[in-house]
């Protein structure tokens, strides 16, 4: 075992040409696992069941993973207090504790902890740049307090709130990496990934990347994109992939959150297919066409509503 103080730097490591793996999606392994609530998608499992997330982490330090990441994916306040979850634990207890999990897994091994940051629904309700970054700022400040090794900002759908989160991650001099939620389609304002990837650089981010979204080698194109697009500008990064561990070959811009399997009723209506011709084998994205400012992504600290919902299964139904 390692002292902190002793182990390389992730750009150390990447700088030495070594590939870093990390490990990831928490929530739809604890969620199988029964610690995580889908829906909400929240990490309070953190605080509540310690020992689900810690084993988690040792799992993926056995696999052979060289960072952990703090169990933070969705722990902004304004994330946490959303459309009526109830809370037990504050925003502090549980980056704290994901923090302090992280930390004792990765001591196990010559692994490296990083802080990570996440979209908001402050963005999504158009609150303002400065709203949101105070909203990064106090999970920063806990990420501080813990002394992890680097700095994620995860799961961006625009690139715009992403840059905000890497201007408040740069300024406390550690290593920042960002990745976005997208494919090739560029981000859900139509941003190419080889521009977002520039503004990513050039708002101070060492790592830039994908994740989450689509299937390894979408991702592996994407990324092609954003690295060409940098390079094209004349600067220099370090770059990431977290992809999906299944094929997504009927995504469109939002990735798989964009296909029906996400629903009941989709189940439900399913059509036996055995993958010969005529057969339903391919699902058909919703083509949501949703973004940041529209009524349904309006945000709020009630639960939702039947009557918020309504037009949801409305447009549902029209599609069947």
């Amino acid at each position: 075992m390692a002292p902190v103080g002793s182990k390389r730097g992730v750009l150390e490591r990447l700088d030495a040409g070594e590939v870093v793996i990390g490990d990831g999606g928490f929530v739809f392994a604890l969620e199988k696992r029964g610690y995580v609530k889908a829906g909400p998608w929240t990490p309070e499992a953190a605080a509540e069941h310690p020992e689900a997330v810690r084993q988690l982490h040792r799992e993926f330090l056995r696999a052979g993973s060289n960072v952990m990441q703090t169990f933070t994916f969705y722990a902004s306040d304004d994330k946490l207090e959303n459309r009526g979850n109830k809370l037990t634990f504050t925003g502090q207890q549980i980056n704290e504790a994901a923090c302090d999990l992280a930390r004792e897994v990765a001591n196990e091994g010559d692994a490296l902890v990083a802080g990570g940051v996440s979209q908001t629904p402050s963005y999504l309700s158009c609150k303002s740049e400065d709203e949101v970054k105070k909203i990064f700022k106090k999970q920063l400040d806990v990420f501080i307090k813990k002394n992890v090794d680097f700095l994620i900002a995860e799961y961006f759908e625009h690139v715009e709130e992403a840059e905000w989160a890497v201007q408040v991650l740069k300024a406390t001099g550690k290593p920042v990496a960002a990745t976005l939620c997208i494919g090739p389609e560029g981000d859900m304002h139509g941003v190419s990934p080889g521009e977002c990837a520039v503004r990513l650089v050039k708002a101070g981010a060492d790592i830039v990347g994908v994740n989450c979204h689509f299937d390894p080698m979408t991702c592996v194109k994407t990324v092609a994109m954003m690295k060409a697009g940098v390079e094209k500008a004349g600067l220099k990064a370090h770059y990431m992939t977290q992809p999906l561990a299944y094929h997504t070959p009927d995504c469109s811009c939002q990735g798989f959150i964009d296909l029906p399997e996400a629903r009941r009723d989709y189940w439900e209506r399913l059509k036996p297919a055995s993958g010969r011709p005529l057969c339903p084998s391919m699902s058909t994205p919703d083509g949501w066409g949703v973004t940041r400012g529209h009524a349904e992504l309006m945000q709020q600290k009630e639960a939702t509503t039947a009557e918020q919902l309504r037009p949801l299964f409305q447009k549902s139904d029209a599609k069947h």
